[in-house]
């Protein structure tokens, strides 16, 4: 290979507008960063050279005589579905912005043009094409039908609960799956139901703390007519609709104890009645209920019934965080991202490494669910067919940066006082049980420090720990300690400024 033939490529620029004087100056102000600067009069005389060879980048002015700026970008992006076009107008209104991101613009520029700004969009979006084309992406491992069931993973963790759920399908047993918010409990729920053998009857599934006390029990066991203001007729509730087949009781732990004592009646008897009603109705239901709280402590608190509790808890199946399970970060992106192909119609089909490696490293306290919601958001904004690191949602990306940023100065937190004494190995003070107490402990502790003031020593533990709790999430971690998030960041700013001082 010749040393030419290894130098860098000289990014091309694409100028089109039919003012003269404005592809002029925007070129000399291009040019001066050494891009080689094609110029075009008309729409259609850009798409011509277009069709010659794909520019890196193009500079388009939305009104022009002829064929206008938008027609342009979509003759543009037709030809080259990847090439990055960056609208100019001098008409800054909201719905000029809204037209050029909707048809698919990197971005838009005021006229008169401000140079350090063309400057930095330009090399903005030369470093994105730059991505694009280098980004490998996360390589789907599995095909879509293999994701029928709709719970994806391979780690340790998900493999016991998928044995779990093998285990249960053969049998009518009932099954309290438990788990933090956001990690596919009704998934897996439909999932020991499609494999049992009531899964040609029908599955219903009730959230028990979305349905107001007072409704909940006709929800469940139906009503006669006139037993409360508003029953007009007769209903069936979901327990008799249910009769041979599955019913998914979610949030079980935010029912109220009057109802507990009727659903244990059902678990014990398998029968119901209506309220309002003296007929006693046998129903076969299967029920599988879920929870993301602690019912053990409930149990001991008397706000759940013991008695319910065990027979809800015959099986039990804990469902991990996604903490929990990392690895398996990239194959529910892979899964997410084919759903929103044949859902949402969206071109991202990947992920840049770089970007998934920020999405495991998130502590993800919302779980899947926030991780969908993340993707989808990513998938929206992404100018190409590959998520980058800044199509990601901010505080994701802050949650991360704080989480390494705030590592150091932890680590380098000053050596904790030792108190001399005559003993060759004196034992450390003992941290007073009461409030009071332990806050004078720290008091004098922290005085003989004289490297820094009380307050900023206490400060910066209190916020190192905050920090650490939520995994570098700053909104949970500024609500703990009682600040906004906008403070929490400037004093993370202070303590990544003293580590690297350090």
């Amino acid at each position: 290979m010749t040393a030419d033939s290894a130098a860098p490529k000289t990014p091309t620029i694409l100028i089109i507008d039919d003012d003269e004087e404005i592809r002029y100056s925007l070129g000399r102000v291009l040019g001066a960063r050494q891009y080689r600067i094609v110029e075009a009069g008309s729409g259609e005389e850009g798409i011509a050279l277009a069709k010659k060879g794909a520019p890196d980048l193009v500079f388009l002015d939305i009104r022009m005589g002829g064929m206008s700026g938008i027609e342009t970008l979509q003759h543009l992006r037709a030809l080259h579905p990847h090439l990055l076009v960056v609208l100019m107008t001098a008409f800054g209104t909201a719905q000029t912005a809204i037209e050029a991101m909707k048809f698919g613009a990197f971005d838009y520029v005021m006229k008169p043009f401000d140079a350090d700004k063309v400057l930095a969009i330009a090399e903005n979006a030369l470093k994105t094409k730059a991505d694009l084309q280098t980004a490998a992406g996360y390589k789907p491992k599995v095909k879509s039908e293999d994701y029928k069931e709709g719970i994806v993973g391979s780690s340790p963790a998900m493999q016991e609960v998928f044995k779990v759920i093998g285990q249960v399908t053969a049998s009518d047993v009932t099954v309290l799956i438990s788990g933090e918010s956001g990690t596919g409990k009704e998934l897996v729920a439909r999932c020991i139901y499609q494999h049992s053998h009531r899964s040609s009857k029908a599955f219903m599934a009730v959230n028990c703390a979305a349905i107001p006390e007072n409704l909940i029990e006709s929800e469940l066991f139906g009503h006669e007519r006139g037993s409360f203001t508003g029953a007009t007729g007769q209903r069936s509730g979901k327990f008799e609709l249910c009769d041979g087949g599955t019913l998914f009781l979610d949030e079980i732990g935010d029912m109220s104890l009057a109802t507990q004592t009727k659903i244990l009646r059902v678990l014990q008897e398998g029968e119901i009645q209506r309220v309002g009603g003296t007929e006693t109705i046998n129903v076969d239901v299967r029920v599988i209920a879920a929870t993301n709280r602690d019912l053990e402590q409930m149990v001991k608190a008397k706000t759940f019934r013991e008695d319910l509790y065990y027979r809800l808890n015959v099986v039990r199946l804990r469902l991990p965080g996604l903490r929990e399970r990392t690895g398996d970060i990239p194959q529910i992106v892979d899964f997410m991202l084919q759903m929103l192909e044949k859902t949402k119609k969206t071109r991202v089909r990947k992920v840049a490494p770089e970007a998934m490696d920020v999405l495991v490293r998130y502590c993800w306290p919302g779980n899947v669910r926030e991780l969908e919601n993340a993707i989808y958001r990513s998938a929206v904004i992404a100018q190409g067919d590959t998520i980058l690191v800044k199509d990601l949602p901010v505080e994701l990306r802050e949650a991360v940066n704080a989480a390494s940023g705030v590592a150091a100065p932890a680590a380098a937190a000053p050596t904790p006082v030792v108190v001399t004494a005559p003993a060759p190995a004196p034992a450390a003070p003992a941290v007073p049980a009461d409030l009071d107490g332990a806050l004078d402990f720290i008091y004098q502790r922290l005085s003989a420090d004289k490297a820094e003031t009380i307050l900023e020593r206490l400060e910066r533990e209190m916020i190192v720990r905050a920090i650490k709790e939520f995994g570098g999430n700053q909104v949970r971690a500024s609500e703990r300690l009682g600040i906004t998030r906008a403070t929490l960041r400037k004093r993370l700013d202070v303590l990544r400024g003293e580590a690297s001082a350090e």
